[in-house]
């Protein structure tokens, strides 16, 4: 039997949120689904609820696997948010942690482990799983969770439970088809909002609500946690595959960068454009919240891409220059015109999109991303909804040099 870590809680609704904590020792059902709202809490719940049952004395220590799709974006999100309610907890301390393999290990020698799952051998070699936790599930899909299930084996583990979380996004996802048409034996469905985040501040509980005025849809999915019936989809059709580099090496590479921080993400893309085949092939995204730009500049030169031509958002002049300074030497303002935007999309909508699986963000904005209605008519306007366009926007900065070599027939927005 492993080591007991006791800890205590006398005012449990100073740490924990009540959707979570009404949920704290329920391990009876396989899968839990917590699904809601920007800055629901629903995350941290989930690791909460976790990292306390890793810690209980169970006759054999608990291997615990947390996942993102894509393993570069483990380190700032759920490895960092693990770390961080340890040292709530105030066990940090006391458990070893590897910041190159992304393990920690407890001080009842349960072990955390985090991984993408962008490459699936790799998870298929974990053995003696517990338990699994899916951070933004809707980057998945329902092979991902299937194959996950599966690794739920180990009869030496008891109560083994799986933990999806995530955003509703649009009903096109896997997750509301699999979870929320048909049901499921042994699955919990947890929602949640804002408006239960009762550690929230003011100024983003303010925010969050001053999306009901900008962007209707965006309000219904991200403030109330609600999967939203879109409008026309800006672009309707693309592929999703997982690309090899290799085979598309003799194609021209284009690189975009969108700037952003707080409310919205900085995001950048690496794309091919083949010609003669009229065809986009989205390799790769860095799409992240909070960045300075030095830590910008730093993202671009791990990916080894300082040295390429890269065209940026011409309104931040002095993020460029010192992304510049840094040492991307190469990057270079947009030339943006009054009809950029439209103009961009029109020439974007002449090619055939193929998208490399790992490129989670930019899914979600082609899922996501329609054109406006107006209100008195009721009819689609050439204007798109100013939301789930930061990679997009990103690769219509990337092409414009091919962009401006060739004339755009106009049309009707959203026809």
């Amino acid at each position: 039997m492993t080591s007991s870590i006791v800890l205590n809680f006398p005012k449990p609704s100073k740490v924990f949120n009540k959707q979570i904590y009404d949920q704290l020792e329920d391990y009876d059902t396989f899968t839990e689904v917590h699904y809601g709202g920007a800055s629901s809490g629903k995350s941290h719940g989930v690791v909460q609820k976790v990292i306390l049952k890793a810690l209980k004395p169970w006759t054999k220590p608990r291997r615990i696997l947390f996942l993102r799709k894509v393993a570069a974006t483990v380190k700032d999100s759920i490895f960092e948010d693990v770390q961080a309610c340890l040292s709530s907890y105030g066990v940090l301390g006391k458990c070893k942690v590897n910041m190159s393999d992304y393990r920690i290990v407890l001080p009842n020698r349960a072990t955390l482990i985090f991984k993408g799952m962008d490459n699936p051998e790799k998870i298929k070699s974990i053995k003696g799983l517990s338990d699994i936790v899916m951070e933004e599930a809707t980057e998945f899909t329902l092979d991902d969770y299937t194959q996950l299930t599966l690794r739920l084996r180990d009869q030496g583990h008891k109560q083994r439970q799986i933990y999806l979380m995530f955003n509703p996004v649009s009903k096109v996802n896997w997750v509301y088809s699999y979870f929320f048409i048909n049901n499921h034996s042994n699955t919990k469905i947890i929602q949640s909002t804002y408006k239960d985040n009762r550690f929230l501040d003011d100024s983003t509980r303010a925010n969050i609500e001053d999306l009901a005025n900008r962007n209707p849809a965006y309000y219904k999915i991200y403030a109330l946690g609600e999967f939203a019936t879109l409008d026309k989809l800006v672009f309707p059709k693309y592929e999703k595959r997982l690309l090899n580099r290799q085979e598309l090496a003799q194609l021209p590479s284009y690189f975009g960068l969108d700037f952003g921080y707080i409310n919205d993400p900085s995001a950048f893309i690496h794309l091919k454009v083949d010609e003669v085949n009229k065809r986009i092939y989205f390799l790769e995204e860095y799409v992240r919240k909070g960045l300075l730009n030095d830590h910008l500049a730093k993202a671009i030169i791990d990916l080894g891409y300082q040295k390429e031509v890269i065209t940026a958002d011409s309104a931040e002049k002095k993020s460029i220059e010192e992304i510049r300074r840094s040492g991307v030497s190469r990057i270079r303002s947009a030339k943006k015109a009054p009809d950029s935007v439209i103009q961009g999309i029109q020439f974007l909508s002449q090619y055939e999109f193929i998208v490399d699986e790992r490129c989670v963000k930019l899914i979600e904005e082609l899922e996501n991303y329609t054109w406006k209605k107006d209100k008195n008519t009721n009819e689609y306007t050439n204007i798109p909804v100013d939301s789930y366009n930061h990679v997009l926007d990103a690769s219509r900065y990337a092409v414009e040099n091919i962009h401006n070599q060739v004339k755009i027939k106009t049309f009707k927005g959203g026809l």
